[in-house]
């Protein structure tokens, strides 16, 4: 079965027009979910709408509300939030462009693939995506779908696009609330060039098939081991990682000489002599001068 778009219209720049398809280029992958079940007749647990003090009620009953104190709620019809709702267009205006690197990852939100939508604009597409790589820039703009409007951004994927939808400034936390207790000041350049080395003797190009969800995969094998047991109850060993033992104190710079294959030189310290017990030393008397006669 054909995948569906997500979105089809356009895409315009000033005068040129690109008909184009856009496709999800996510899936939920190996999730796994549970369900509440009663585990004396083994049946799925089902929820009712209730009201407290009143009990339950019907869906035709329900309606949608936006709390505006505490208690206190604004009542909205369906046809009233529908009424609210953007109109929908089939055009994507490129607005803006803004360097590859000039936006913050966080911003960034659910990927899409986009595509020609047939031979007549493959010309224009490619046009628009070589000229995104030559430039490395990112274009951005606003779509319509289903009644909301999202940020979006357009650049250059393979023999592609990809539009990556955009979080607005407000569904986004300041970082500098988080980072303002970081002292600023500058490491040690001997151990920057260390983490520079390790960094780079782990480098190789990114491959996602390379990385697995381990948890996923138990459960996966859990519940396989748990089908055949009928039921029987499954507790495997886990082997923990080992705690460190010891000072929390930690040599950074003989931690990171260590992790790139050198040995630390680490300050001995030195030996002492032991002191001399009392009476026990003997020193050597040394010869009297002979008097003169």
């Amino acid at each position: 079965m054909a995948a569906r778009a997500y979105w089809q219209g356009q895409i315009r720049l000033a005068l040129v027009s690109i008909p184009v398809e856009v496709y999800t280029a996510t899936k939920s992958g190996a999730k796994i979910q549970f369900h509440q079940i009663h585990e004396p007749s083994g049946k799925r647990i089902n929820y009712e709408k209730v009201v407290q003090g009143i009990g339950p009620v019907d869906r035709d009953e329900i309606v949608k509300g936006y709390e505006i104190s505490k208690g206190n709620y604004v009542l909205l019809d369906e046809d009233e939030i529908e009424a609210a709702k953007v109109e929908s267009r089939r055009t994507l205006d490129l607005v803006q462009f803004v360097d590859a690197g000039e936006i913050d990852v966080f911003y960034f939100d659910n990927p899409y693939y986009v595509v020609p939508a047939d031979e007549l604009a493959e010309e224009a597409f490619v046009v628009l995506r070589e000229a995104l790589k030559e430039t490395k820039k990112i274009g951005l703009g606003q779509l319509s779908v289903r009644g909301r409007e999202y940020l979006v951004s357009l650049k250059p994927c393979g023999k592609g696009l990809v539009l990556e939808t955009l979080r607005y400034e407000d569904e986004v936390r300041k970082a500098q609330g988080y980072f303002k207790e970081i002292p600023d000041k500058k490491p040690d350049k001997g151990m920057v060039d260390l983490a520079k080395t390790l960094i780079e003797q782990k480098a190789a190009p990114f491959d996602a098939g390379e990385f697995h969800d381990r948890y996923v995969e138990a459960l996966e094998e859990l519940i396989k081991k748990k089908a055949k047991a009928k039921g029987k109850k499954i507790l495997e060993d886990v082997e923990e990682p080992e705690t460190a033992r010891g000072s929390n104190v930690i040599d950074l710079m003989a931690a990171l000489k260590k992790s790139v294959g050198g040995k630390a030189e680490a300050k001995k310290p030195t030996a002492k002599k032991p002191a001399a017990k009392k009476g026990t030393a003997h020193k050597k008397a040394e010869p009297k001068a002979r008097k003169r006669a």
